[in-house]
């Protein structure tokens, strides 16, 4: 069925079937800015799968089992959806998102999507993105989106980053573009900028407030250095960002080089003197050039290193490797990321371990490892620190055993004007652990940046 040229498919359940399951998926045909992407949303009510229920019927079977997931009921990540899940295709990726509105219903946003009218748009200010870590999913964000939309008056997106929650697991291509230029690695820090650019234009913003915890803060960071026209402010929760170190000045170089220029006055006549500057250059020279000379060595034995270790990881062994570290370590380091975990309920670990039944997750994670050792762009911006010039909050739990909270402290003096805050009895997950508290620290300095009168101007 067409309507406003947006063709719509219905799959209606079968009502004697308990299983069944309500799908809806809109093809967009409207012109309009980010008419590139495919977008689906789909709903599922089918009750979950008995746990354990084949094996009594045949004992002989042993299943295989990663972190408590049966890894013999591997499925799509679209039939893994929630109700309020939403798809949509970049660059060949087909990325899982959720998106919160304060203002509209569910229906009304549903429709607002697969239309997106010019009064939808035109009531948009600031919306937030909100970037999960390492080992994560939009699930992360699952007690704070609906919160911060209110808060902000705005939309709160969140979406998987490649190689976790939902989002589709592909194979890197080996093959060219037509510009001769290698095709982007999905698992690299660039396609996540990027992914998160697109998103910023799918929201038909200016601007928008970048969330990002633990790795999803470096995805943030070097969001604003590609974009920075993009970001109206930063907020980075137990930032994965390693703070640089205060570096002293070389004090009795300086002190060297000012005793020189006193006496050079002394000496310049000196034939000595001129000889011992001759030879102090091409000894400088000399060193220039066995640095230089090391340099390159060291890089050639470090690209050998890192193509050896991808290979490692990318074989059957690396594969295997991984899916054994997952099952020994997985749910132990979400218990590892809380203050308490004796207050972390089973929904929870449920919540983490989902990804682990989608299809192809070890391997993705196996390509996300290869990208995050070969990536040059995360290291690149650690001495940019100092020109970040929008607003930024730095939020972390006293008792991070992941990221220490003196790093984060650290951090938030590398970057001017920043504002720090320290939650306490909490650990890695501020957003989860402690709630209340951290949506009181983000709505403080939303109202202190922005005001109300900035951030609910468009209604």
């Amino acid at each position: 069925m067409s309507i406003c040229g947006v063709h719509c498919q219905f799959i209606v359940p079968n009502s004697h079937n308990p299983k069944s399951f309500h799908h809806v998926s809109y093809a967009l045909t409207s012109q309009n800015p980010i008419s590139k992407g495919n977008f689906v949303t789909r709903a599922s009510a089918a009750s979950a799968p008995p746990l354990g229920g084949d094996y009594s019927e045949k004992p002989t079977q042993k299943a295989r089992r990663i972190a408590g997931i049966d890894q013999d009921e591997i499925e799509d990540p679209t039939s893994l959806a929630d109700s309020d899940s939403c798809f949509c295709t970049f660059n060949g990726l087909q990325i899982h998102h959720k998106i919160c509105d304060s203002e509209l219903s569910e229906d009304t946003l549903q429709e607002g999507l697969a239309s997106h009218s010019p009064n939808y748009r035109k009531r948009l200010s600031y919306p937030m993105i909100l970037l999960h870590g390492f080992g994560a999913s939009v699930y992360s964000w699952s007690q704070v989106m609906k919160p911060l939309a209110k808060a902000t008056g705005s939309k709160v997106l969140a979406f998987d980053r490649p190689a976790f929650g939902l989002t589709s697991r592909v194979a890197p291509s080996s093959g060219r573009c037509q510009d001769s230029k290698p095709p982007l690695n999905p698992y690299s820090m660039m396609f996540s900028v990027l992914a998160t650019k697109y998103f910023i234009d799918f929201l038909a913003a200016d601007k928008a407030i970048l969330v990002g915890h633990s790795a999803g803060a470096l995805v943030a960071l070097n969001t604003y250095f590609e974009a920075s026209e993009r970001v109206a402010a930063l907020i980075l929760v137990a930032p994965a960002i390693l703070a640089p170190f205060a570096m002293k000045e070389n004090q009795k170089g300086t002190d060297d080089q000012n005793q020189g220029k006193s006496s050079d006055s002394n000496m310049k006549r000196s034939f000595l003197f001129r000889l011992g500057r001759v030879l102090s250059g091409l000894t400088k020279y000399i060193i220039e050039a066995i640095m230089y000379v090391i340099k390159g060595m060291g890089a050639m034995i470090n690209s050998l290193y890192q193509k050896a270790l991808s290979a490692i990881l990318r074989s059957a062994f690396g594969v295997t490797l991984i899916r054994m570290i997952i099952d020994k370590f997985g749910t132990q380091a979400v218990r590892s990321a809380w203050y308490d975990s004796k207050q972390m309920s089973g929904d929870v670990l449920q919540g983490y371990t989902k990804p682990l039944r989608v299809k192809g997750w070890d391997r993705a994670l196996a390509e996300y490892t290869v990208a995050m050792l070969t990536d040059s762009m995360p290291n690149s911006n650690y001495k940019r620190l100092s020109e970040i010039s929008c607003p930024v909050l730095i939020v972390t739990g006293d008792t991070d055993r992941l990221v220490p909270s003196w790093n984060a402290e650290r951090l938030s003096r590398a970057i001017p004007g920043s504002t720090f805050e320290l939650i306490k009895n909490c650990g890695h997950l501020p957003q989860e652990e402690k709630a209340e508290e951290f949506l009181s620290i983000v709505d403080k300095f939303v109202q202190q940046v922005f005001g109300k009168a900035c951030l609910q101007a468009a209604t």
